[in-house]
């Protein structure tokens, strides 16, 4: 039987759209969501946030010209003690017109909105919330290691951001609030930054967080329109979405113009069910092509 042609052309533009439209490597990206799963929960102070933050710390050294870890501890509402870290890794450190790219790499203590309660006091995996991130930006730095940037680049890890409770704003975001107090160095402005938060579920859809747009609306425009001529508009939606408090925040206040790229839509969010399974290649390789290409203009 002939396949109608109208049929051929929709599935050779699937295809094209499947296909990677820069050198970064989704499948690499996915790899690293696991990598980081198999070092267990990654809630500050146990054995796998170490663990996770040491091979952090050595992907960045093996890629980037220079790595700054910036520890801190921080006393919570309860009294416990967190030690926590951020990692800056810099491209092109003594370039002063710089891009400054975010994301989390600490997981929640607990799945405090899993459907079952008896569930609710388990850690969560954070396969999307958090991982998936990470994932990206340890696959975009090896990208950048072979085809360097056309600017300088600031790859910032943060930590300590879904400890606490975003009801009242106690014990989160902590690592964006210490690099937003304790910069690289004196006057740093990067000429926009993007945070990058739960961009690998499968079929994710961006649209454009309501802070960034009311805050640094042409940073939204810059990135969205990359997003298009790379042939992702079905991703990167041209709608305004929800207002949420997360790592840009902190930033924001202290004069960064850095947006919030996230898909919120998001059922497993705060669940036991935040697995590897409920993360697509795809996903990473298109949060990864946008990424790449906005530094190589």
């Amino acid at each position: 039987m002939r396949t109608p042609a109208v049929l051929l052309l929709a599935l050779a533009a699937c295809t094209g759209e499947s296909r990677p439209k820069t050198p970064f490597d989704g499948a690499a990206a996915f790899g690293y969501v696991r990598t980081q799963l198999a070092f267990g929960f990654r809630i500050p102070g146990t054995e796998g946030h170490r663990r996770t933050g040491d091979w952090i710390v050595a992907r960045m050294r093996a890629a980037a010209d220079t790595v700054i870890e910036q520890r801190f501890t921080h006393v919570t509402v309860k009294g416990d003690t967190l030690p926590l870290r951020n990692i800056l890794a810099r491209f092109r450190p003594g370039d002063p017109q710089r891009v400054l790219y975010v994301t989390h790499w600490d997981s929640r203590p607990v799945s405090d909105q899993a459907p079952d309660p008896a569930q609710r006091t388990l850690p969560m995996p954070g396969a999307n919330d958090g991982a998936s991130g990470v994932a990206m930006f340890v696959a975009l730095a090896e990208a950048l290691k072979k085809t360097p940037p056309t600017m300088g680049v600031d790859l910032l890890f943060v930590d300590g951001e879904d400890y606490g409770s975003f009801d009242d704003g106690k014990d989160v975001l902590l690592g964006s609030r210490w690099f937003a107090a304790h910069p690289p160095e004196t006057g740093y402005r990067p000429l926009y930054g993007v945070l990058w938060d739960m961009i690998g579920k499968h079929d994710t859809r961006f649209p454009q967080e309501q802070f960034s747009v009311q805050r640094a609306p042409e940073v939204v425009s810059l990135v969205w329109k990359k997003a298009a001529s790379l042939g992702y508009q079905g991703t990167f939606l041209p709608t305004v979405g929800l207002a949420i408090t997360d790592d840009h925040i902190p930033l924001l206040d202290a004069g960064m113009h850095v947006i919030d790229v996230i898909d919120y839509d998001y059922p497993e969010h705060h669940t036991p069910a935040d697995t590897l399974g409920r993360v697509s290649q795809r996903s990473l390789q298109i949060s990864g092509d946008v990424a790449f290409s906005l530094l190589h203009d």
